[in-house]
């Protein structure tokens, strides 16, 4: 058990979509104070390799949104993501090898395909080089 486990609960008996909360709302919810690293809002990005209390909402079926470190809130909203996806997903990082692959590669694989035969380093236009560059390339 986390020590921030009681937002997780907590957050799991909302019966609603959106939950609005300040910081010190989080704070009494787990009771203890939130780590230093709270005002950057990475902190709180929906990563869950981020930190231990991302996993809690997450694990309780919550993404974050809404984040504003300067008014110390944010909003929880029910994630349409099943679980078994969410797993996956982590389980796909965790997997990945930090040498070969950035994590934000193996977070985004899957979700962009590309029609066969079409040469994404080919100009979106084959005028390009002569609307860019007039004569022969030259600037």
């Amino acid at each position: 058990m986390t020590k921030y486990a009681a937002l997780g609960d907590f957050l799991s008996r909302q019966p609603v979509a959106r939950v609005q909360l300040s910081f010190a709302d989080i704070e009494r919810i787990t009771g203890g104070k939130l780590p230093a690293s709270q005002r950057y809002p990475a902190w709180w990005s929906n990563n869950p390799m981020n930190n231990p209390m991302t996993r809690v909402w997450l694990d309780a079926g919550f993404r974050t949104e809404q984040v504003d470190i300067a008014g110390r809130k944010l909003v929880f909203y029910k994630a349409d993501t099943s679980s078994t996806e969410m797993a996956d997903a982590n389980s796909a990082a965790q997997n990945a090898s930090s040498a070969d692959e950035h994590p934000l590669v193996t977070r985004l694989r899957g979700t962009v395909r590309v029609a066969p035969g079409v040469d994404l380093t080919a100009p979106a236009d084959n005028a390009w080089g002569d609307l860019a560059y007039g004569d022969g390339g030259s600037e």
